[in-house]
């Protein structure tokens, strides 16, 4: 492996297209950018399929060489997924170091990490990716075979190596299983205390994070950038008609998430899977928006959030030539799509409206007046409605005011009570 500098990566892109695979150049080169290269050049091709040991054929080999040479490249980026001897033969054929697509979004989520989970998250996934990325790199003290007095030392440095990993990989297990346990026991409250869960889903670079500050008036970190925010953040938000939700912001979605960043990231992901409301945030000036959404569709399906409602929000409205905000509806009048602008706030408001649509007002505050023999009503207010206060009134009987699901206002049928406002 090769030390990366300091500072400047100076990046050569490798971008080939296959028959059964095709990737997106432009955004291999948001990706570099946002893991701090400089892409000072591009070196594209078409193949069949890939070559067995260098992924490129002879040709566009040396092409790479020379391109290094120019212009003086400190690392080169493929846009695809390298076997680990692909990346070695690479690095030594060329002398500088070479990173799939997999290793810059892991290199990606290990600069934007913030909170202990996600750096946990971050480490967990990279350990999985480095342990099939270990070669020999102390071939003496490799043990060798033969007779008496030609054994080897007994642990070779790749054993050690692998057996490090491994240990270090159940530390961490065991450490996001217990952060797993607190969010899994936040969640059971809010679901006790009846406070619905919207998360925000969605591409990477959507605008996701402006829009959960537009909507919670939060503060956290937003860019034009991809993967500018990793950790999951939730606020409270009040709809216009008084009820409270929990807003969840989630990391964003990329083509092809390498599958150690699904699996390490799993207690963040199902804030999504586990929701009760999904807002799929869409670029909607994306020149490929109907294949991103396809693609979020996928990594939804993978984590179990494919079968939860959700409205797509059409964002970015205010880079597009007379559009305004508006509600799209189905054949029976269900919201299916928002468009609005998250940077300007407009259409923010047909959003919220939208969401206060979904979740309407369920309890309702009464002023019960119970008599001394209807002790049996009041046993039941008791298990099924929230008692805020009671008194014992002159005649004996009960003065309640209670906090009552809608699905329970039969039980207030034979008493006499009085709707609070």
């Amino acid at each position: 492996m090769f030390d990366r500098p300091d500072s400047g990566e100076r990046a050569i892109l490798v971008h080939l297209s296959f028959r059964a695979h095709q990737e997106d150049l432009l955004e291999l080169k948001e990706l570099a950018k946002s893991a701090g290269a400089d892409p000072v050049h591009v070196v594209i091709g078409s193949r069949k399929s890939p070559d067995a040991k260098y992924f490129v054929g002879k040709g566009k080999l040396e092409e790479l060489k020379s391109a290094v040479e120019e212009y003086s490249a400190d690392t080169v980026l493929f846009n695809h997924a390298l076997s680990p001897s692909q990346e070695r033969n690479l690095e030594g054929f060329l002398g500088v170091r070479v990173v799939d697509r997999n290793g810059l979004i892991l290199d990606i989520f290990a600069q934007r990490a913030q909170s202990f989970e996600g750096k946990l998250q971050v480490e967990l996934a990279q350990l999985k990716h480095l342990s099939t990325r270990l070669v020999r790199g102390w071939t003496h003290l490799e043990r060798q075979k033969g007779g008496i007095g030609m054994r080897g030392p007994g642990e070779t440095q790749l054993e050690t190596d692998r057996r490090l990993v491994a240990v270090r990989i159940k530390q961490i297990q065991k450490r996001l299983d217990k952060v797993d346990k607190q969010r899994h026991q936040g969640r059971s409250k809010r679901k006790k205390a009846e406070i619905p869960s919207v998360s925000l889903v969605g591409y990477t670079n959507a605008g996701k994070s402006t829009l959960f500050n537009s909507l919670t008036g939060a503060d956290i970190y937003a860019a034009n950038l991809l993967f500018a925010t990793l950790d999951p953040t939730l606020r409270n938000c009040r709809l216009p008609n008084n009820t409270d939700i929990v807003l969840a912001d989630t990391v964003g979605f990329i083509r092809h998430l390498p599958h150690e960043l699904v699996a390490s990231f799993k207690s963040t992901l199902q804030e999504a899977s586990e929701a009760d409301l999904l807002l799929h945030v869409v670029d909607v000036n994306s020149e490929n928006r109907d294949g991103i959404i396809n693609e979020v569709k996928q990594v939804l399906s993978e984590i179990g959030a494919d079968k939860i409602k959700c409205i797509e929000v059409f964002n970015k409205i205010d880079l597009l030539d007379d559009r305004q905000p508006r509600v799209d509806r189905d054949d029976e009048g269900n919201p299916i799509r928002v468009w609005l602008s998250a940077e300007t706030g407009q259409g923010i408001d047909l959003l919220l409206n939208v969401l206060a649509e979904q979740f309407e007002p369920t309890k309702n505050r009464r002023k019960c007046y119970l008599r001394s023999d209807q002790g049996q009503i009041r046993a039941k207010l008791f298990t099924c409605a929230k008692i805020i206060d009671e008194h014992i009134n002159d005649s004996g009987g009960s003065d309640l005011i209670i906090e009552i699901d809608n699905k329970y206002l039969g039980l207030l049928i034979a008493i006499q009570t009085e709707e609070i406002k």
